[in-house]
């Protein structure tokens, strides 16, 4: 785990590799690909690449943070006209693949 301290600014972390755990999808998304679960692929190569997506600065610089200290990320792209989010847990665990409006 990497220190910091008090008051110091994070603003150039470069992103380790991490494990997604078991990757899984809500209804929601099963039904926004039409069950054709291969078109979610590219998300989630980009997820696993750190990519993070559409998120803003703030969020990818903590995602960078995140791969270094077991911490949970999240990734946001754009797929058939919709957000969707990606998220691996903290214990690494899982990534589920969601809608926003199913978090």
């Amino acid at each position: 785990m990497t220190e910091i301290s008090q008051g110091e600014v994070i603003n150039d972390i470069t992103p380790i590799a991490f494990n997604l755990g078991s990757v899984v999808l809500t209804r929601g998304m099963d039904e926004l690909c039409s069950g054709n679960h291969a078109l979610l692929l590219p998300l989630l190569k980009r997820h696993d690449n750190c990519d993070w997506g559409n998120c803003c600065q703030e969020d990818a610089i903590q995602n960078n943070w995140a791969t270094h200290n077991e911490l949970r990320i999240m990734s946001v792209y754009a797929f058939l006209g919709e957000a969707v989010w990606i998220i691996t847990e903290s214990d690494r665990s899982a990534t589920t693949i969601l809608l926003p409006t199913e978090y």
